[in-house]
């Protein structure tokens, strides 16, 4: 055989070619997950909430599919659609670029805004959409804000704006810049009239988005590792010179530093919406309350009361202290899974921490809206290290004031459960404003507009208890106590022997029989004599009538009445 035959080409009928025989995938068929790599299938994740079904990680929604993933079929009405941004500086090629993104996007400008209906509620809408300049806020996005917000605001309707966008935009210059005033007056305009506005962040929100409406709702969701900053991280990095730590700016970031209230799966982001629009309709009629106490009443068996906690026996003070820290006993967050329905906690105080000392948000009693706030102790030594065994930072009183705040917005009353030896004492907590912080909540507290009801279900220790009972009315568990600080602080200081708290817990007078004798408090609950998880039905029946009696008492003062009462409750101590 001669050697140049051994490389000769044979005939291509004789093998078959792996290039010409491979299957064909249709065009636009397959796509690669620009987060993990893998190949995926377009139509999978079109129609799974454009969610990488191997990674989980989310792609950018357009905008009228996010109306669509959220709005009750056929219910978008959309508002404003010829206005379009101009060109105030005269910025060569900007015109061009943005007659290009039109035709390429089907949009008329970045954000498209207008009315929904969500579950059969009615709120407006604004979605940004990062195919646009990156959504970036010019003078047309922001006047579709504010115009949207304007109307939402004579219409008395909710607003939710899903932020996405790179920041302010470049090419429209101070114009640009002038927009985050507007959007953050026109929202002002809004909440002022007792309205609702939720901010839902996306991957990402940057700039001066984030630094103007975008951080404005009265409740704020995230999507889940979306980037969410003032400063793009790359800014960073080359100011500070240092790379940044994994997971800065993402949502977990900002949820754990106290600036977002939860991050919510896009799958689960209409379920969500629903729920916080159902909890903010108006409230039902208080005589509703009473009528559901009497119909559970009458169907008791033969007529009996529903049951209640029987009186535990006598004990001396020092006992009820030491029942009153009992590993065991029933904590803030059982309370309120236990009386209330719905709960949805927020987070976070909007200025440096979500405290987990403290936990709140808002929840259904009896059909009606309610804020509810609980010192929060845990049930092992993990929960009880993670909530700081129940001691509020400066953080948690922030948080708690916060939802305070939003409940008077809506006309909610407020009902706390106080269980704490105290307020954290450290470096950071008072670097951060303990003193200030508690401070600021009695002085709220004394004015708000709604009921307020507090309930001692445990340690009541000093200010950092009382920054949670400003309250038209205060309750104790028979074996809670309620002090100006521990029995071993108060012998320390005026016997300088902590030996003697048992001594000192006689004459401090912190029992519920002593504070109810002092007119300090108004009700004592009465609970069994091992008082567990177990029997915590028996006391939360006595609270659940005594707490919609309430309700129903104060909900009917004026508003004037309601604070003057207030107000002479703790002027005549």
């Amino acid at each position: 055989m001669k050697l140049q035959n051994m490389f000769k080409k044979t005939s291509r009928k004789s093998y078959i070619s792996l290039k010409e025989s491979r299957p064909e995938v249709p065009e636009g068929l397959l796509r690669k997950c620009n987060k993990c790599g893998a190949a995926i299938i377009a139509d999978d994740v079109k129609n799974g909430f454009y969610i990488c079904p191997k990674c989980h990680g989310y792609f950018r929604v357009h905008a009228y599919r996010r109306i669509e993933m959220i709005a009750d079929a056929g219910s978008f009405e959309e508002w404003d659609r010829g206005l379009v941004t101009g060109n105030p500086l005269d910025f060569k090629g900007y015109e061009e670029k943005i007659e290009v993104l039109k035709e390429k996007t089907n949009l008329e400008e970045a954000i498209v805004t207008g009315k929904v209906v969500i579950d059969g509620r009615s709120a407006v809408i604004g979605v940004c959409d990062g195919r646009f300049l990156m959504a970036s806020m010019g003078e047309a996005v922001g006047e579709k804000i504010a115009r949207a917000v304007e109307r939402a605001t004579e219409e008395k309707l909710p607003v939710i704006i899903f932020a996405c966008s790179g920041g302010a935009r470049m090419q429209e210059g101070i114009v640009s810049l002038m927009q985050m005033a507007k959007t953050s007056a026109a929202l002002k305009r809004h909440s002022d009239a007792g309205l609702l506005y939720i901010s839902v962040l996306t991957d990402p929100t940057t700039g001066g988005v984030t630094a103007s409406f975008a951080m404005l709702g009265d409740i704020i969701l995230a999507e889940p590792n979306a980037l969410i900053g003032f400063a793009g991280p790359r800014v960073i990095e080359q100011t500070i010179g240092e790379k940044l730590p994994k997971g800065f700016q993402r949502s977990e970031f900002l949820l754990e530093h106290g600036f977002i209230d939860k991050i919510v799966d896009r799958e689960d982001m209409k379920q969500e919406l629903a729920h916080i629009l159902s909890l903010h309709c108006k409230n039902a009629e208080v005589a509703g309350l009473q009528e559901t106490i009497s119909e559970e009443k009458m169907s008791a068996p033969e007529g009996r009361e529903p049951q209640q906690a029987k009186s535990s026996k006598h004990h001396t003070a020092w006992e009820r202290v030491q029942v009153s820290r009992k590993k065991d006993r029933p904590v803030g967050a059982e309370y309120i899974e236990n009386l209330f329905e719905d709960f949805v906690e927020f987070h976070g105080d909007r200025y440096y921490k979500d405290d987990k000392a403290i936990i709140g948000g808002i929840a259904s009693f009896k059909g009606m809206p309610v804020t509810v706030i609980a010192q929060a102790k845990g049930k092992t030594t993990k929960e009880n290290i993670e909530r700081n065994f129940g001691m509020p930072s400066p953080d948690g009183y922030r948080k708690a004031l916060r939802l305070m705040k939003q409940a008077e917005k809506f006309g909610r009353p407020i009902i706390c459960f106080v269980d704490t030896p105290g307020a954290f004492c450290g470096l950071e907590a008072e670097e951060r404003g303990q003193g200030e912080a508690i401070a600021r909540n009695l002085f709220e507290m004394s004015g708000l507009k709604v009921p307020v009801l507090s309930v001692v279900i445990g340690e009541g220790g000093s200010g950092g208890a009382l920054a949670m009972a400003v309250a038209d009315e205060v309750w104790m568990l028979e074996n809670s106590i309620y002090s100006i600080l521990s029995p071993e602080g108060f012998a320390s200081i005026l016997w300088k022997d902590s030996k003697r708290a048992s001594e000192a817990a006689e004459v401090m007078k912190l029992t519920a029989k002593d504070l109810l004798e002092l007119k300090i408090i108004e009700q004592v609950i009465p609970e069994p004599e091992h008082y567990t998880q177990e029997n915590l039905t028996e006391v939360c029946n006595t609270l659940e009538i005594k707490i919609a009696e309430f309700l129903k008492k104060y909900r009917a003062l004026p508003e004037a009445d309601l604070t003057e009462k207030r107000y002479q409750r703790f002027r005549r101590m």
